[in-house]
């Protein structure tokens, strides 16, 4: 087992470049924290390229690592790669996951186009793997999906349902080839989402938290829906209005 104590070390701050999109993009890694996290990317094969764990730290004995490259690191180290104000001190290199070839598989999708919160989009990427989706697409202006923030919301989703990011005019126009009926969010031209009977195949959009679906997604759906809203409040948290659509679709079918 390697031993690193100093933050200062070249290997260290390569780890904390992982919490920039740029370099999560240009090594096409990342890195996770927790217990849970962690635990969720080693049952996937070939995903975890490095455990880092601070000293003083246990592992469950249920953990399977006997093939997983472990460095062990000190409290100075743990407390330069955190992300959060309180760290478990149980790090993961991973291995971004190739999922755009599932696309043309997949038949029931959720659509992001242009969300900013990260609590927003883990929530929804974890409301769609529970719900049973096959895919989640990110479009432009989303979000990385890496992003430590979005990790933490997803809880583990980000090892259990594909995700990509890909551009959603190409991405609605592939799912129309296919016959896969896609539905926006909107006032506008919409209907209430409870008069739609749902099939076996859909993809639902959603969209920016302030300003909604970009007007040129909208006239490209089969249709834009909404949820009627009974009380005082203007509109719901579109990561609460994305799990409303996905279980209504869901138990529709």
């Amino acid at each position: 087992m390697k031993y690193i104590q100093s933050s200062k070390n070249p290997v260290v701050k390569q780890w904390k470049k992982l919490l920039t999109k740029k370099e999560r993009d240009l090594t096409r890694t990342y890195i996770i924290e927790g217990f849970h996290l962690v635990e969720e990317a080693l049952k996937q094969e070939d995903t975890v390229l490095e455990l880092i764990v601070v000293e003083g730290i246990d592992l469950p004995q249920k953990w399977t690592v006997d093939d997983v490259s472990i460095t062990m690191v000190s409290d100075e180290v743990g407390k330069v790669l955190t992300d959060t104000e309180t760290s478990q001190g149980v790090f993961a290199i991973c291995k971004q996951k190739e999922a755009e070839h599932e696309l043309g598989r997949a038949s029931t999708l959720m659509l992001l186009d242009g969300l900013q919160d990260p609590g927003n989009i883990g929530t929804i990427i974890r409301t769609a793997d529970a719900a049973g989706m096959d895919m989640v697409v990110l479009g432009k202006g989303t979000v990385d999906p890496y992003n430590p923030k979005v990790l933490r919301s997803a809880q583990g989703s980000h090892f259990h349902i594909p995700i990509v990011r890909k551009e959603l005019p190409e991405t609605i126009s592939a799912l129309k080839e296919r016959g896969i009926p896609v539905y926006g969010t909107a006032l506008e031209n919409g209907v209430e989402y409870t008069t739609i009977q749902p099939s076996s195949s859909y993809a639902l959009i959603v969209g920016n938290e302030g300003n909604g679906m970009s007007k040129d997604l909208l006239t490209e759906t089969d249709q834009n829906l909404y949820i009627p809203i009974y009380g005082k409040s203007e509109s719901l948290n579109v990561a609460i209005a994305a799990g409303i659509l996905l279980y209504y679709f869901k138990n529709g079918q």
